[in-house]
């Protein structure tokens, strides 16, 4: 470890292989250990530990895990992730895991999603109607749109599941895709960045084309469209429908129904 040289051939070569084992380590050394793997590889690591002597390392690991165990808590206190018995790794990694990253992407994405299209609207707007500088959508409308009529819908993706539990345990390969990062990456967020701008486009330019009506009714058309839109973008991207699902979108809906009928002034 004095040697940088020899340092880096020594972790060049032992990451090769397809398991090391590390006899007779102090806390430190396995901390360093931990560190150097991540550095020589580009790679997120995993600790894996149940005693005292593990902490070192459950810390500079970017995911740890503490283990229950005789030797105390002191590991597990310090772990981002606490299990009972070591066999339950495997699915805190295989299923919690696989379904955490799949649905922070989808979500992220989402999120990005609802907010660009309204940026797209509104510029569609102020280029139609000779740039002026007014918001097609009122403080109101804004703040609704961003919290109690989307919310719901999409937040419920997180209860969206592309297979079931026995599958992922039977098929680790399964957890392998997800390596590759194809969820959440260029690629997907310029598939939703186009998605978008299209959807805004069809929206603002088709209640132009299609409504010969004044400017408040372009503003409760386009913003009826916008809340329908977003409800058929989660239904068109689960894998699974549930009844969580289908009862946030009708909430969202009557919610909707409810606020045009007791706000008329903002529609």
């Amino acid at each position: 470890m004095s040697e940088p040289l020899l340092e880096e051939r020594f972790f060049r070569a032992a990451t090769l292989a397809p398991s090391v084992c590390v006899c007779r380590c102090s806390p430190t050394q396995k901390a360093l250990v931990t560190v150097k793997i991540g550095e020589f590889t580009g790679k997120r690591t995993c600790s894996v530990g149940d005693g005292g002597n593990d902490v070192g390392m459950i810390i500079e690991a970017n995911v740890g895990v503490g283990i229950v165990g005789k030797e105390g808590k002191q590991a597990s206190l310090a772990s981002d992730f606490s299990i009972d018995e070591f066999k339950h790794l495997r699915r805190l990694i295989l299923w919690h895991g696989r379904l955490s990253y799949k649905r922070s992407a989808v979500l992220g994405q989402f999120v990005i999603h609802r907010g660009l299209i309204i940026s797209v609207i509104q510029a569609i707007f102020s280029i139609i109607f000779y740039f002026v500088a007014i918001p097609i959508y009122n403080g109101a409308l804004i703040l609704g749109y961003a919290t109690v009529y989307t919310t719901l819908p999409v937040f419920s993706l997180v209860f969206d599941r592309d297979v079931n539990v026995a599958t992922v345990m039977k098929y680790p390969p399964l957890y392998a895709t997800l390596q590759k990062g194809r969820e959440l990456n260029i690629k997907t967020f310029l598939i939703w960045f186009f998605k978008s701008i299209y959807q805004g486009c069809v929206i603002m330019l088709g209640t132009v084309l299609f409504f010969t009506e004044p400017f408040t009714n372009i503003v409760t058309i386009t913003f009826s469209a916008l809340i329908v839109t977003e409800l058929l973008n989660v239904f068109s991207s689960v894998h699974h429908l549930n009844w969580k699902m289908v009862v946030s979108a009708v909430a969202t809906l009557f919610i909707y129904i409810l606020s045009i009928a007791l706000l008329p002034v903002y529609f």
